[in-house]
């Protein structure tokens, strides 16, 4: 496998009105077609995306309070800050997390050895673990997010989150080291697959970064050996 940066700290800029920035895309806004169309890809990152990089910026410095250095630092302190600040952090990070683990339907690979081996350890089969990832995914009330995480004692775990929240957080029901992604908030897919989340959820599978998200098992395992 190639080695690539799937995981970055996101960094903010300590005296700037733009504390935090929103990255281009990591690959042409047509690269995910037909599984996500490029208008949607258009509209997701440059807007929605967009709109939650203002509004933490715009919540960070109306709170006056010192940022850390890094999203993944304020996010583990999360439940100390306004709710305004929870929403659009939460969202900055999910969205960048999401695009690093979606790649074209022609690079999607597979699981490595290590993580297919996990897989099949934790949910007997790779067919019965997108059956529970999907699950959590179409069953999410509402907006937020379905995940796949490595938890503190080293087992895999299939989780959703409402909203903007993250299994980063220190106020998470279910915490754990993000690997998968799945966004399903309606703005995630509706023009091309209007109502039809199970379809979007389905399709999913073929833009999975499977590359990326091994390599996030990969340093999930070596930071759980180092502690």
């Amino acid at each position: 496998m190639t080695q690539v940066q799937t995981q970055p700290q996101i960094k903010s800029n300590a005296g700037s009105k733009d504390i935090f920035t929103l990255a281009p895309l990591p690959y042409d806004y047509a690269a995910l077609e037909p599984v996500i169309d490029t208008e949607t890809m258009k509209f997701h990152h440059d807007k929605h995306h967009q709109a939650y990089v203002t509004k933490l910026n715009e919540a960070l410095l109306a709170s006056e309070r010192a940022v850390p250095d890094t999203l993944e630092a304020l996010l583990s302190e999360i439940s100390k800050w306004p709710d305004a600040v929870r929403n659009n952090a939460g969202g900055h990070w999910n969205h960048t997390f999401f695009w690093s683990v979606l790649t074209a339907p022609q690079k999607s690979g597979k699981p490595s050895p290590a993580l297919g081996a996990a897989i099949d350890k934790a949910y007997g089969s790779f067919a019965k673990f997108t059956e529970a990832f999907q699950k959590k995914g179409e069953t999410q009330f509402g907006s937020g997010w379905a995940w796949l995480v490595k938890t503190a004692d080293g087992s895999l775990e299939v989780l959703s989150t409402p909203n903007q929240d993250s299994p980063l957080m220190d106020s998470a029901e279910q915490s754990g080291t993000p690997l998968l992604a799945a966004d399903v908030w309606e703005h995630a897919y509706y023009l091309k697959y209007q109502n039809k989340r199970p379809d979007y959820l389905k399709a999913f599978w073929n833009v999975v970064n499977w590359e990326a998200v091994s390599l996030n098992f990969e340093g999930a395992s070596n930071a759980l050996k180092r502690h």
